[in-house]
């Protein structure tokens, strides 16, 4: 009798699949970069019931605020912040009793966090197939391409040059050393696109992109919307983008809103006109 009782427990993936079915919440995370370090920095509220992607390697964790019960098939343990410990690869569950801030330190020369989670996080298939869009954002996501091509036209600029120009590797830089709310992913307005990962507010500093005349992931990857939510500025000599509304982070491990700009905007700011009608 007890084997088949055991035969019937839910495994991670089981309960993971049935909570995303749910309403999720906000987990922010900040992205950290120091010499030959990367700095996970999440942040989950308290009542919350959390699953983490799976750990591939050891790796040090300094948990810096909070309590949360990390619940384990032999022993719960409560943990209380701070403490710093090395972690064993694996997953885990944990009930969140007082808002956490939690660190997962990683040590690498990379930049793009979507190499970085790759190459440190296991994704399960319930979280790669949840399907976060919804109707009324597909519907902006056209408007948005449709507008891009009209603002080719008016600047008189084919798209075979424009994506030319996009994808030289000479006009291109690694974001500096920094701490960063955003991640480059796949986007549904075109190819790849910048998301927050933890929120953003209007007048916030998202982070240069353009530095001495060559363009950042920051400034290569931003698409264009015809309701963008952050602008480019100068800053001396180099550009930066800047929030224009509240720009909502990670919810439910989830990447959070895309980060857009107005195109128009962006070309008159590095000197190029509208063709004359």
């Amino acid at each position: 009798m007890t084997s088949q009782l055991e035969a019937k427990k839910p495994s991670l993936t089981d309960i993971e699949k049935e909570m995303l079915k749910l309403p999720q919440v906000e987990c922010s995370v900040i992205h950290r970069f120091g010499p030959g370090l990367y700095i996970r920095e999440l942040h989950m509220p308290a009542d919350t019931l959390a699953i983490g992607h799976y750990q591939r390697f050891e790796h040090m964790n300094i948990f810096l605020k909070g309590r949360i019960t990390m619940l384990n098939e032999d022993k719960n343990v409560e943990l209380t912040a701070p403490m710093i410990f090395t972690a064993p690869p694996g997953q885990k569950m944990g009930y969140v009793h007082e808002d956490i801030v939690w660190l997962n330190v990683y040590p690498t020369d990379e930049k793009d966090v979507e190499t970085l989670e790759k190459t440190y996080l296991d994704k399960d298939e319930n979280w790669k197939h949840a399907d976060k869009l919804d109707r009324l954002q597909r519907g902006q996501m056209f408007l948005d391409t449709e507008d891009y091509q009209k603002l080719l036209t008016e600047f008189g600029i084919d798209e075979d040059t424009a994506r030319t120009q996009s994808e030289n590797l000479e006009d291109q830089i690694d974001m500096p050393i920094g701490n960063y709310k955003f991640l480059v992913s796949k986007s549904g307005i075109e190819g790849k696109g910048v998301f927050a990962s933890s929120g953003i507010t209007p007048g916030e500093e998202i982070g240069p992109a353009r530095i001495n005349g060559k363009r950042t992931p920051l400034g290569r990857y931003t698409n264009h919307s015809i309701s963008s939510n952050a602008k480019m500025i100068e800053v001396g000599k180099d550009i930066y983008l800047v929030a224009k509304k509240n720009i909502s982070g990670c919810y439910g491990g989830f990447a959070g809103e895309e980060i857009t700009t107005d195109y128009r905007k962006n070309l008159k700011l590095i000197g190029v006109e509208k063709c004359q009608q």
